[in-house]
């Protein structure tokens, strides 16, 4: 009897936990009326404070809908060193991008933090396609639209890419030398983790899953059934039994703590053709500006830095920088983790811009 009151205990706890989760996640977005959800997000721009400015601009004929912050006591008739920041896999530009696209302009730059094409608030159809090409073109997109922003210094210009975006950043500094520094936050190798597997866990069934993304393209051609790879919703318990750090932190982060209705784990199957036939550090040797690639020490995707960085051989001034005791997931918002990072960043961009 004693077992079963309990588990009845737990179970009613895991219930009013799932409510409290919602409850707070629904008031994080829809009461901030820039639907920030991350800690310390602006609610009201203040004349002399650190200012939002949510803006659209058109890239390939897609909207595209992204944030600018200014510094404090911004002034259009000065200028200003400037940094475009691309947003994880699955993220959107009102997560930690935003968290680090306005610190950074806590400390004077003015920066810009897009959702990608195809996905968050941005235009383009089938929605959640995820492909290589589209992710690197956003971030020239940035480069693009920030590089003629009132009182920014078009040849002070950053980038830092967190995630999934540090990939596509890497990608495209190599060719976009319009980028002076470049910095990377728990890079994720989005082509080698969607060919491999995570920690190359699916190096046996490569060509069986090229082959469901060729079959799902088809389908498509033939007018039938937009099928989707990913996680549309998850369970606490699932979430609990998740075994690596950087899923089971993943689905917290995007789906409990940090939710919002535009950021999703869902991608079309038929992108899988273009990420497993693509990779981060491909011609990374062209990266020929200052770098800085920061990891989490106890992060699951540190591998994948590692990699990079050993590979970006005439980068300059590179450089790589372990957040002590950080995960991967834990990098987005933990303060003290945050604060590591962003430290580390004025210095790098101060230094190189």
């Amino acid at each position: 009897m004693k077992k079963l009151t309990s588990i009845i205990a737990i179970a009613t706890s895991l219930a009013a936990t799932d409510m409290v989760n919602a409850q707070s996640t629904e008031k994080k977005y829809q009461q901030n009326p820039f639907t920030l959800v991350y800690d310390g997000a602006i609610t009201r721009n203040e004349k002399g404070e650190v200012n939002i400015h949510p803006v659209t601009y058109k890239l390939n004929g897609i909207d595209i809908a992204a944030n600018i912050y200014t510094p404090a006591n911004y002034d259009t008739s000065k200028k200003y060193p400037a940094v475009v920041v691309a947003h994880p896999n699955g993220g959107i530009k009102e997560q930690t991008a935003g968290l680090y696209a306005q610190r950074l302009a806590e400390n004077g730059y003015i920066t810009i933090a897009a959702d990608a094409a195809y996905q968050g608030a941005s235009g383009g159809e089938p929605r959640h396609t995820d492909k290589p090409q589209y992710r690197t073109e956003d971030i020239r997109g940035m480069a693009d639209f920030i590089g003629q922003y009132a009182g920014v210094d078009a040849n002070r210009l950053g980038v830092l890419g967190i995630c999934g975006g540090g990939g596509y950043t890497l990608k495209a500094a190599q060719s976009d030398k319009r980028f002076k520094a470049v910095a990377t936050l728990s890079m994720f190798n989005s082509g080698e983790v969607r060919r491999n597997g995570f920690q190359n866990s699916q190096l046996a069934t490569i060509q069986e899953r090229l082959k469901q993304a060729s079959d799902a393209r088809a389908q498509e051609a033939a007018g039938g059934k937009m099928l989707y790879s990913g996680v549309a919703s998850i369970t606490d318990e699932e979430i609990a039994k998740t075994p690596t750090d950087l899923y089971r932190e993943g689905f917290e982060y995007y789906y409990r703590t940090h939710a919002h209705p535009n950021s999703t784990f869902l991608y079309t199957t038929s992108s899988l053709m273009d990420l497993m036939s693509w990779d981060a550090t491909d011609q990374i040797e062209l990266i020929n500006q200052s770098l800085l690639m920061m990891a989490g020490s106890k992060a699951d995707t540190k591998y994948m830095t590692d990699e990079a960085f050993k590979k970006a051989t005439n980068a300059k001034n590179k450089e790589l920088f372990l957040i002590d005791g950080a995960t991967h997931i834990q990098t987005y918002w933990k303060p003290e983790y945050v604060n590591k990072a962003v430290n580390k960043l004025v210095d790098f961009f101060g230094k190189n811009l």
